[in-house]
């Protein structure tokens, strides 16, 4: 009987998880049930259309300005192209919003290919206050921080926000985002990120990566312990905060630089809010070893900055827990239930979130993807133990123990 149900039991924590991170996301998104969940609206296709081709942005219903709307810098750090720059860049022109926005990119380099984007963007919009801050000065290794420390004394309001250049937003982001700042106790507001548009199937692994992994990870951390970390597709901060906790100074040694955001604003006493309003992380065609090397970077860069819960995350993974359930059956018959009843689970609970949850559309077209998702993840999660070297945005660094990184020649 034990060995008729031992590879049952090796599935139970995989299975188990699944439910759990079902019931954490359902808990969530019923409390943001039509708070800007829908991605993109008509007016925002309108207003890009409208930058490409140098026609007069539509005029937006905008509320009445008062407390609850802050002044916002929104600083981003830009560094090549990314897929659609300009549209991801005009969609933070075209905000349905009645505070002050300043719109702040940074770059390091005169001859960064992003620059002619950025100048096509202020024709677009003159009466909009967007500006270009050129400086190669380095503080630390991570340059996407030595770029907003080089812009951040332009930065002019109280609430900070940092985007990717890869992001677009839908026009009721900045209402929805600095909400949350109500609450004299919220210091930090991040948002979740989803990629709905996949051009070949080594961005549907990355993607669906999303929607299948993180966003469950992060539904749990949420209801279980609440957040010490931000997502760094996009972070709202206080300037109290970031004073609190010795600015984006501290931030200039580290790879992760979103997990040390969030995690400091917390060690500072400040409360940080998850927002309902997806952001979009535009991608473009790559191959799979570039994929698989980003996730590397990110499963090294989160064993060395939470050692302890990125051990224990092996215990959920599913991809374990079938290969256990083959080796522990006593019969073919037995694995193979076993292994459908996870997979059943896990297929379900993957179409509820893709489908109801974070509305990426990805699946059911990619559900096939998901076991082999689940395989290549244990692979980088084994092989995050098996070094402490990764490559970003053409540089190499060596990880240090707490997240710190050294460049190599």
């Amino acid at each position: 009987m034990l060995r008729t149900l031992l590879p049952f039991l090796v599935i139970l924590p995989s299975l188990a998880y699944n439910l759990i991170s079902l019931a954490c996301g359902r808990r969530f998104f019923k409390q943001g049930l039509g708070t800007g969940d829908q991605g993109p609206g008509k007016g925002h296709i309108d207003a890009v259309s409208a930058a490409n081709h140098q026609l007069p942005v539509p005029d937006y219903q905008s509320p009445v300005p008062g407390p609850r709307f802050p002044s916002v810098t929104i600083l981003k750090p830009v560094k090549g192209m990314d897929a659609e720059s300009l549209a991801n860049f005009t969609s933070f022109c075209t905000q349905d919003y009645a505070g002050t926005v300043q719109m702040l990119f940074a770059v390091a380099s005169p001859d960064d290919p992003a620059i002619p984007v950025i100048r096509q963007l202020m024709t677009a919009f003159p009466g909009q206050d967007i500006s270009l801050v050129i400086n190669p000065a380095t503080h630390g290794p991570n340059y996407k921080v030595s770029n907003l420390i080089n812009a951040f004394p332009k930065a002019r309001h109280n609430v900070i926000i940092v985007c990717d250049s890869d992001i677009r937003v839908a026009p009721d982001y900045l209402q929805s985002v600095t909400s949350h700042f109500a609450d004299p106790r919220v210091g930090l507001v991040t948002s979740l990120y989803r990629t709905s548009r996949v051009p070949n199937i080594a961005t549907a692994v990355e993607a669906t990566g999303f929607t299948v992994e993180m966003i469950p990870n992060v539904m749990v951390a949420l209801q279980l312990e609440g957040l010490s970390f931000a997502l760094g597709a996009s972070m709202a901060v206080r300037r109290e905060t970031l004073a609190d906790m010795g600015g984006f100074e501290v931030l200039a040694d580290y790879l992760a630089d979103d997990y040390q955001l969030g995690n400091k604003a917390r060690a500072a006493g400040w409360r940080i809010a998850l927002d309902h309003c997806f952001v979009e992380s535009m991608v473009k065609a790559e191959s799979l070893p570039s994929v698989l090397a980003r996730q590397l970077r990110w499963a090294r860069t989160m064993r060395v900055s939470r050692p302890g819960g990125y051990l224990a995350s092996g215990v959920t993974l599913a991809f374990p827990a079938t290969l256990l359930a083959a080796v522990s059956a006593p019969s073919t018959i037995t694995a193979l239930a076993a292994i459908a009843l996870l997979y059943a689970v896990r297929l379900t609970v993957a179409t509820i979130f893709s489908r109801r949850f974070v509305r990426d559309n990805l699946l059911p077209r990619w559900l096939w993807l998901i076991p082999l998702r689940d395989m290549l993840a244990f692979c980088t999660w084994a092989l995050a133990f098996l070094g402490n070297r990764v490559e970003w945005r053409g540089s190499r660094f060596r990880l240090k123990p707490g997240g710190k990184i050294e460049e190599l020649a």
